[in-house]
């Protein structure tokens, strides 16, 4: 039985009075009339009944669709005694062809048009007011007398039929302590109805100006505030417009029709760790936070555990910072596009000087990017090149990765060139890349030169692509990881004077160039390894899914097929090893040319890692 099937069975009762709200207090409104639940109301004319039916299914967000009556059935069948909706006061709009044309306090006058058109009832019973007021956050009222404003935004929602429009949202300022809280709470009161789809800068969402919305009156932000926003029904007014219609009406902003639908969302799944969202910032500039649940995020800890696995006794320990692989896998689920660095030449007397730690964990990493439908390149060493054109060559012809990512170099020479580098057209708003990642990439230290951990200075075996880093970091949009195990990678700035105090050498070696996220592990293809696994667990978690997709479209099947063959295996990390080796590269303690990795034997050390980081990768959510 499909869910308009099953709310058609429930609608013989479903309208009971109509309100006219001169203030948007739902809370105030459910509270004169108990059990019942406030639905905004499209007409259409039948022959658009499907299209609009799968149309609110697909962004089920912005139109959460309680149910319709039959065809000229306004008042529906039994609710002989209820008062005839078409001559109260509610406030209608009009629209004819895509244009609105009036508002009316009455349709009776269009009593004969609307015997061949079908009422649909969109859920409003959330507002984000008693969440605010159960976290003690008052009430702020909008600057004008209307209702709180909303926004057309540039997310589209998906298309179905000649219904085509913008996400329209609402938005409240939340005071940055209260923030996750706040969010908990929200959707503990109304289940995915509640959960925001966007915390931080409106201009991610194409919202030029908060002081402007396109509906009602506008919030003010005040300092300290972070906007947050929810799928706004005011969406099925845009929604009328697209279809351009000859007749539709709509019921105006702020005006509901009370029901007594039962609310058929389960918000009491959102008190397991299932359904708790955990927020967390992962972006100064812009204003970027991301949600997932406490389960997910769970899961990710674990995963940062494995890899902080010392083999070597280095002093790693001192390096970590908690939830830096969680946070950096939030933020790169959110990128589109991601540039990924690799190659360490300790092995300088050698040819090629590369180690076997770095490339194996950045293919593994590129291959998820890639199943997640995201562009991916990598940028490596002039000097490397022919090497790494071949490592992806051959690892794509053995099943390693999928297909073939664009391999660019980079020689600088200015901060300049950096930021033409990474911007279209040299336009600092238009970055080629959101996400920057280098895997055991070596890394610049404060006097300019470039160290293994033996402090031998490798500076002429090395391009320039800390720069890209530090240029990175000027251009709003784009955020950087750092993976490493010994503080000399690049990335490793953020934790520079735990390395200078902790690490051998490490007053001298240590990376000066900071990633946003610094994460650490005993080998650093395992973090390649962790990131591609908390990737997966990201995007197989609905509550981090919604979020991403702002509400709208189909939610994608946790662990699709293409997502779990792109998972690091045994089988494909002893393939990428093997295709080092073949190309004879060394492991980078003991200098073998063989099936290890920092002097760590494949078989054994790295297979059990590996193991243990798909075991909690692949335990149900």
């Amino acid at each position: 039985m499909t869910i308009i099937r099953y709310l058609k069975s429930c609608l013989p009762s479903v309208v009971r009075c109509l309100s006219l709200q001169k203030k948007p207090n739902i809370r105030n409104m459910s509270s004169t009339a108990r059990g019942l639940r406030p639905a905004s109301v499209v007409i259409l004319h039948r022959s658009l009944t499907p299209a609009f039916e799968k149309f609110c299914q697909a962004n089920s967000g912005p139109l959460p669709l309680l149910g319709r009556s039959e065809p000229g059935q306004w008042t529906l069948p039994t609710l002989d005694t209820a008062p005839d909706t078409r001559t109260r006061s509610l406030q209608f709009h009009k629209y004819e062809s895509g244009a609105r044309t009036g508002s009316l306090a009455s349709l009776e006058e269009h009593s004969e048009q609307l015997k061949d058109m079908v009422t649909f009832f969109l859920d409003c019973s959330f507002s984000p007011e008693g969440a605010l007021e159960k976290v003690g956050v008052p009430r702020r009222d909008p600057a004008g007398h209307s209702h709180v404003g909303a926004y057309k935004t540039a997310v589209p929602c998906v298309h179905v039929a000649g219904f085509c429009c913008p996400l329209v949202v609402t938005m409240r300022p939340i005071p940055k302590d209260k923030l996750e809280r706040l969010v908990q709470v929200s959707c503990s009161m109304a289940g995915e109805q509640g959960q925001p789809i966007h915390i931080g800068d409106p201009e991610l969402l194409g919202i030029k100006d908060l002081s402007k919305p396109d509906y009602g009156d506008p919030l003010v932000c005040q300092p300290g505030d972070v906007p947050v926003f929810w799928p706004s029904p005011l969406t099925s007014l845009e929604a009328v417009i697209s279809c351009r219609t000859p007749l539709a009406f709509t019921s105006a902003p702020g005006c509901t029709v009370m029901t007594d639908l039962k609310d058929m969302e389960a918000p009491a799944r959102c008190s397991t760790p299932e359904g708790i969202p955990e927020v967390h910032l992962i972006s100064q500039n812009p204003l970027h936070y991301s949600i997932t649940s406490a389960s997910a995020a769970q899961k990710i800890r674990e995963l940062e555990t494995i890899i902080a696995v010392d083999p070597g006794n280095r002093g790693i320990g001192h390096l970590l910072c908690k939830d830096e692989l969680l946070r950096a896998s939030l933020s790169l689920s959110h990128a589109h596009s991601v540039l990924i660095t690799t190659g360490f030449p300790t092995h300088f007397k050698h040819e090629p000087p590369e180690e076997t730690d770095g490339p194996p964990g950045a293919v593994a990493l590129a291959t998820f990017l890639q199943a997640l439908e995201k562009g991916v390149s990598m940028i490596v060493d002039q000097r490397a090149l022919s090497l790494f054109e071949k490592l992806v060559e051959e690892a794509v012809e053995q099943g390693v990765l999928k297909t073939q990512t664009p391999i660019l170099t980079y020689q600088g020479g200015s901060a300049e060139a950096a930021q033409a580098f990474l911007c279209e057209n040299r336009d600092p708003t238009s970055p080629r890349f959101d996400h920057l990642v280098a895997i055991e990439r070596t890394g610049r230290a404060a006097d300019g030169n470039y160290y293994n951990a033996r402090k031998m200075n490798i500076k002429h075996l090395v391009d320039p692509i800390d720069d890209l880093f530090l240029a990175a970091q000027k251009i709003p949009g784009i955020s950087s990881t750092g993976v490493g195990d010994g503080g000399n990678e690049l990335g490793m700035g953020k934790v520079k004077e735990a390395v200078k105090s902790h690490i051998r050498n490490g007053d001298v070696i240590a990376c000066d160039v900071e990633a946003d996220f610094a994460v650490i592990a005993g080998v650093s293809n395992w973090g390649g390894y962790a990131l591609a696994c908390a990737l997966y667990i990201l995007n197989s978690c609905e509550v981090h899914g919604r979020y991403l997709r702002k509400a709208v479209g189909p939610s994608r099947a946790p662990g699709e097929q293409s997502w779990t063959q792109a998972l690091p295996s045994i089988t494909k990390e002893e393939k990428m090893l093997g295709i080092l080796v073949r190309h004879e590269v060394r492991s980078g303690v003991s200098g073998n040319v063989g099936m290890e990795v920092d002097g760590l034997p494949f078989h054994g050390t790295h297979t059990q890692i590996i193991q243990k980081l798909v075991d909690v990768t692949m335990v149900s959510m």
